[in-house]
């Protein structure tokens, strides 16, 4: 296939999210640049390509990338400028990342964040707000298992949800968020959203319910789910998020394809609202591969540093700013951290035998 419009890309941070949406980019044709810092990931993606496969029937693939060490990203000073530069690393190391790939853009080159967590405002103290879109990565469920490997732990969603919401920060619909939304869309189902940061507080109460979860457990989504207790408590994170995303004005989107109230009513004990949220829940289990760790998980799993204080440790700031308590948030943060450091190993006792009032 020829080139498109010849826009040249780059993605900052090749891992699950930047690599998957990466790579479909690649097959299509179009002109992406990977920059990323794990050595053996890079250097196996020069030398082998980058190889997305799947859990359930998409065929796997396997595509010839250019890809750069963060200290070959110099080399671009040499090049045409970069359009369109996606963020695709942990929010911890978003400033840095924008710091890095700015000084390489166009005059009307722009920054997006596909990330989790709400890394817009960071993004913008760096290029600019004009200079700023997002994009969310909705039950996307990738990782990175080894160098130069993407996997995806379910099918492709196409019309049954849309994974991809790409937006202005003002939620104007413009040709630049046409365009990303162009761009990730050969990776699976996509559209152009008015309302980025409804859709952005969404997602971070969806990650806020599982995330740091699976961090303290040890658990994967589907052994999560079959506890009484852990999905309780998963529901009371939701429901205290939800709270203080509503305090914060945001236009709430459908979370685990559930209607918020729902989650919000059920976290604070309404039965009919508990019983509609775990239906929809177990219901969901069934696309998914049920080993499937959120990536919270799998970065305690592979001794990384966690997002838990952009995650639920946002959500319990935020919420002690405004008046809205978030015992439950605030607790996890602390449990996870403690994990983190070594002081605890992690155990579903964590949580199972944790007494709230």
């Amino acid at each position: 296939m020829g080139k498109k419009i010849g826009k040249k890309i780059a993605v900052v941070g090749a891992g699950a999210v930047g690599g998957y949406a990466g790579a479909h980019m690649v097959q299509a044709g179009e002109d992406v640049t990977f920059i990323d810092p794990w050595p053996a990931h890079v250097e196996h993606m020069r030398k082998h390509g980058l190889r997305v496969t799947h859990a359930m029937k998409e065929p796997e693939f396997t595509v010839p990338v250019r890809a750069l060490h963060v200290t070959d990203a110099q080399q671009l000073a040499r090049e045409q400028p970069v359009d369109i530069a996606f963020v695709c690393m942990k929010s911890y190391d978003t400033a840095w990342a924008t710091m890095l790939i700015g000084q390489y853009l166009a005059p009307d080159g722009y920054v997006v964040s596909l990330q989790n967590c709400m890394n817009e405002e960071t993004i913008a103290g760096v290029v600019g707000w004009g200079k700023t879109l997002g994009c969310i990565a909705s039950s996307i469920t990738v990782n990175l298992p080894e160098p130069g490997l993407v996997h995806r732990g379910a099918a492709k969603h196409r019309d049954a949800h849309t994974v991809f919401r790409a937006g202005e920060v003002h939620g104007r619909i413009t040709g630049r968020a046409e365009e990303v939304c162009r761009l990730v869309a050969y990776a699976d189902s996509a559209k152009v959203t008015s309302n980025l940061w409804g859709e952005r507080w969404s997602k971070l109460v969806a990650n806020s319910m599982q995330n740091g979860l699976s961090a303290c457990t040890g658990l994967g989504g589907g052994d999560m789910l079959k506890s009484d207790p852990i999905r309780h408590f998963s529901t009371r994170l939701g429901s205290e998020a939800i709270r203080v995303g509503q305090a914060l004005g945001y236009q709430l989107e459908d979370i685990l394809h559930i209607e918020p109230e729902t989650i919000a009513r059920a976290g604070e004990g309404d039965a009919a609202a508990i019983q509609a949220c775990d239906a929809q829940r177990f219901k969901d289990a069934g696309r998914t591969a049920a080993g499937q760790r959120p990536s919270m998980g799998q970065d305690m799993q592979k001794g990384r540093r966690t997002e838990i204080e952009f995650l639920n440790g946002l959500v319990a700031r935020e919420g002690e700013r405004l008046g809205v308590s978030c015992r439950a948030n605030a607790v996890l943060t602390d449990i996870v951290q403690r994990v983190e450091r070594g002081e605890l190993k992690p155990d579903p006792k964590h949580i199972t035998e944790l007494r709230l009032n």
